[in-house]
């Protein structure tokens, strides 16, 4: 198989839980992008928490941040889906604040968050950028103008918690949105029908790649479609049950380079 696009998730994929790229992982990488295959970086992260991923492969990459809903090439803006602003305002009043949480609100290059706790913290540690207080009825209003939203929405809370939050907004059968855990303690909340598996799509179009011809990598719920729309779809050993039953390929964990495991399966 001619295979031309390589779409890797980051957090529990490329990343081992240090948050670091193990050398056998980054090397594969460098080397698949060496015999002209492109590499995207498909993460839920903003760009400026992707930006030092692709800094240290050393290597032009695609970027789909968002949870791909915005989607960079070299540089430049190819796609960006929003959430509408009354989403935002009515996730806001009936779940953030019902369940005394901050709500998370990406758009752009940008972090809002209503109020801090203990996972905002973390977060701001590990991708080293501080988000922006704001107020959904402001940022609502200036975007509604606009006709647009936010890219995307983040609740973050324990596991058992998100899970109740999870069964909540999915009884409400809404037409507005759609909704996939990130880890188990975020659940992510994004625009109907956009997924990282649409990224994936956009991302083929841009480059005139046929799906079939795209390896991509994943370990949580977010990247299912990813790994279904994809020609080959790996799971990491660290995967959920959902994601490696779907996989043609389950490599090694993310703490074992299993990146490199895969495309060595594949491209060797």
């Amino acid at each position: 198989m001619n295979y031309q696009l390589i779409c890797l998730d980051l957090d529990g994929t490329l990343l081992d839980d240090q948050k670091k790229i193990l050398p056998r992982a980054r090397e594969s990488v460098k080397q698949a992008a060496e015999q002209g295959i492109k590499i995207a970086l498909v993460s839920g992260r903003m760009l400026s928490a992707v930006d030092p991923i692709e800094e240290e492969l050393g290597i032009s990459c695609i970027k789909a941040c968002n949870a791909g809903t915005y989607i960079l090439k070299d540089g430049q803006c190819i796609s960006s889906e929003y959430l509408l602003a009354d989403t935002m305002k009515r996730i806001y009043e009936e779940i953030a604040e019902r369940y005394q949480m901050p709500l998370w609100i990406f758009r752009h290059n940008r972090w809002f968050v209503t109020g801090s706790d203990r996972y905002v913290e973390k977060e701001s540690e590990i991708i080293h950028h501080r988000p922006e207080f704001a107020d959904v009825e402001e940022l609502a209003a200036e975007w509604a103008k606009e006709g647009t939203g936010p890219n995307k929405l983040v609740l973050a809370a324990s596991p058992d918690e998100i899970t109740e939050i999870y069964n909540v907004i999915a009884a409400q059968n809404r037409t507005d949105l759609d909704m996939a855990r990130s880890a188990d303690t975020f659940l992510e909340i994004f625009p109907k029908g956009v997924t990282k598996g649409t990224a994936l799509k956009a991302i083929c179009q841009s480059l005139d790649v046929k799906p079939e011809n795209v390896i991509a990598f994943g370990d949580h719920e977010l990247d299912v479609p990813m790994i279904e729309a994809a020609g080959v779809g790996i799971a990491m050993g660290n995967a959920i049950d959902e994601l490696k039953a779907k996989a043609d390929f389950v490599t090694k964990s993310n703490n074992e380079a299993g990146v490199a495991y895969g495309l060595e399966h594949y491209l060797v």
